[in-house]
């Protein structure tokens, strides 16, 4: 099985021009660019989620971090749950998640 993918891409000439200047390999260029695009989209999609939360994570927040925690069998919890790591956060209507100030 390959791990690679043929595809075509059609660009315009000045912009291939412009990727010859800065780079001998235009799959690797491309590559890059397609890579750094999808992660500035995931992160786009991760704010509006974390601005808008879907109404499951409201109603944990309702119930409560620990409450969930302690819903779970224990081989889960103690796999999936560590609750000293991380921060405490909040979610504050009109802000979205806020970290907790001790």
């Amino acid at each position: 099985m390959s791990t690679t993918e043929r595809v075509t891409v059609t660009l315009p000439t000045d912009i291939v021009r412009d990727i010859d200047r800065l780079e001998k390999n235009r799959s690797k260029f491309i590559q890059a660019a397609a890579r750094h695009e999808l992660e500035r989209r995931r992160r786009e999609l991760l704010r509006r989620s974390l601005q808008q939360p879907h109404r499951d994570t409201a109603e944990l927040v309702e119930d409560g971090f620990e409450d969930w925690v302690s819903s779970l069998p224990d081989e889960d919890a103690d796999d999936l749950v560590d609750p000293r790591m991380g921060n405490e956060v909040r979610w504050i209507e009109g802000e979205g998640w806020t970290q907790v100030r001790s």
